[in-house]
């Protein structure tokens, strides 16, 4: 009787719970269904012949003890699926694949199972019927069912799949992410001694014709200096040392033999990914316009807000609170805020110093907003107006960026922005007796102009010529750390000022240019009234 009762009160909780659940507000501007069907799509149309690409949901990250960090789902699985939950895995397939019933599919996915008592604590799944009706997909299951799926993953020319970072834990309960990968690499004969990197440049030897083989041999040579366990293999080091074209398609053919023993690849699901990736759909774009939008908000609010007394931790609270107030649920990344001397720490995380003082305060933050990350860094006096020597800097910075963005066009190289922003530089600091050779620049602003900008904050991409609906930021920057062999007048300056630029047919679009950036415009806002002047919290012992 009690069993009965146990099991009624449960039964009833769950019914409660799911109909609770189902009422649940959420944003209604997320990506639609048929964005990431149609991403399908395109990956299908770029996969070899009988080959089938398998994405893994992102692991879930400890903390500390029994709280975990929260979750943030792989972007390329989030791009094709929609899916944010954990313990999850999609297959896509090149061709139309057949299941017992008759029914002809062209992907499957595998996600966590409804239950009631673990959304209790933690929140709603979409489950089968949930993935079903919101993203669209026709073949769905619980993720237990991975393990007896009818999929013959040795019956395709290539399985093509991330290789593994072990990351991941083994949890309580079935059809979590670790038995899903066991699972995979248990049906996909999976050795104990796969090398993603490796079979990469394996690929890149049999994929190349053989008369461009001694640059491949180059490009190799360079990849057996980084990573030490590739020195060993005999067939990488011979390519490298061969001494003529003969040898060379010799070893080619070795490595042929050695590919035809397991049909697993991880340079196709990569290639086809970094291309899709790098161009945004309109779609996209509305998010990530939207998420740098609110980001240049926050570079504003912050300009009107700055007194020599807030702390690192105080700016970065600003820009984070404006982040908030727009719906955007995370950072893109970790906010680095230096005051001074720490805004030389290019990956300056801590932000603890109790107060900036007079100094420059490099801010470099960006909103996430459904998954699409911003990125923008402003440099700002703390008392509201630049020093002289502030100023000089800022705006050699200020012409550097400016050079930049002007060549980041279609058709032009990626490394097109940091070499104008590094001839900038490299004139400016000659100049003021900085440094006495064009090489010593390298010491002051010793990082690249750009990097993609999407779902990441260092997005994927082919890092060829410019394409049309790219996004990249132009991010040149000064940093004279005290020490540094020049005059003391200029230690402790950094200065970084890096804006998301659009690249489209009728030339680039700053698309955070609301946040100030010239010095003359920055001082003007720094004068006007926050919002949080008159929000004074009481003192605490």
């Amino acid at each position: 009787m009690k069993a009965m009762l146990r099991n009624t009160l449960f039964t009833t909780l769950g019914i409660l719970l799911v109909i609770q659940l189902n009422g649940q507000d959420t944003p209604a501007d997320y990506l639609s269904a048929d964005f990431h069907k149609e991403r399908r799509e395109k990956v299908r149309e770029m996969m070899s012949p009988n080959s089938v690409l398998v994405f893994f949901a992102n692991p879930e990250r400890n903390r500390a003890n029994d709280v975990d960090y929260i979750y943030h789902q792989d972007p390329d699985f989030y791009y094709l699926t929609g899916y944010r939950e954990p313990n999850a895995v999609l297959l896509v397939f090149s061709d139309s694949q057949q299941n017992t019933a008759g029914e002809t599919y062209n992907d499957l996915i595998y996600v966590q199972e409804r239950d009631a008592k673990a959304e209790q604590w933690d929140g709603k799944r979409l489950g089968v019927e949930g993935t079903k009706e919101k993203l669209g997909f026709t073949m769905a299951f619980n993720g237990d069912e991975f393990s007896t799926t009818m999929v013959d993953f040795p019956s395709f020319d290539t399985v093509s799949f991330f290789d593994f970072e072990n990351d991941y834990r083994d949890k309580r309960g079935a059809a979590d992410l670790y038995d899903l990968i066991k699972t995979f690499k248990e049906k996909a004969n999976y050795p104990a001694d796969y090398d993603a990197k490796k079979q990469e440049l394996y690929s890149m030897i049999t994929s190349t014709p053989i008369e461009n083989s001694a640059n491949v041999a180059q490009i190799l040579g360079r990849y057996l200096n980084n990573y030490a366990n590739l020195e060993e293999d005999e067939l990488l080091k011979g390519f490298v040392s061969a001494a003529d074209e003969a040898v060379r398609k010799e070893i080619r053919e070795k490595v042929l033999i050695v590919q035809k023993t397991n049909n697993l690849d991880s340079s196709m699901i990569s290639e086809i990914m970094n291309t899709l990736r790098e161009t945004k759909t309109e779609e996209e774009l509305v998010l990530l316009k939207k998420a740098i939008e609110i980001s240049a908000v926050g570079q504003i609010e912050v300009m009107k807000a700055m007194h020599p007394n807030m702390s690192e931790t105080e700016i970065q609270g600003v820009h984070e609170y404006v982040y908030r107030k727009y719906g955007a649920a995370h950072e893109g990344y970790p906010a680095i805020v230096g005051g001074g001397n720490n805004g030389c720490i290019l990956h300056y995380i801590e932000n603890n110093k109790p107060e900036v003082g007079n100094d420059l305060v490099l801010m470099d933050l960006g909103a996430e907003y459904h998954g699409y990350t911003a990125d923008v860094t402003r440099t700002i006096p703390a008392d509201g107006s630049f020093s002289k020597e502030q100023k000089v800097i800022y705006d050699i910075v200020y012409d550097a960026q400016e050079a930049g963005i002007a060549v980041s066009v279609v058709g032009a190289s990626f490394q097109s922005p940091g070499n104008a922003a590094s001839e900038v530089v490299a004139k400016g600091l000659l100049k003021l007796g900085i440094i006495k050779e064009r090489s010593q620049a390298k010491t002051y602003f010793p990082h690249g102009t750009s990097h993609y900008l999407g779902l990441d904050v260092h997005d994927k991409g082919t890092y060829g010529p410019f394409k049309p609906n790219t996004v990249i930021t132009v991010e040149p920057g000064i940093y004279i750390p005290e020490g540094s062999d020049c005059d003391k007048k200029w230690w402790g300056i950094a200065v970084r000022i890096e804006d998301d630029i659009l690249i489209t047919e009728n030339g680039p679009v700053n698309l955070s240019a609301i946040a100030p950036r010239t010095t003359k415009a920055i001082e003007a806002m720094m004068k006007q009234n926050s919002p949080l002047d008159d929000f004074v919290l009481p003192n605490l012992d």
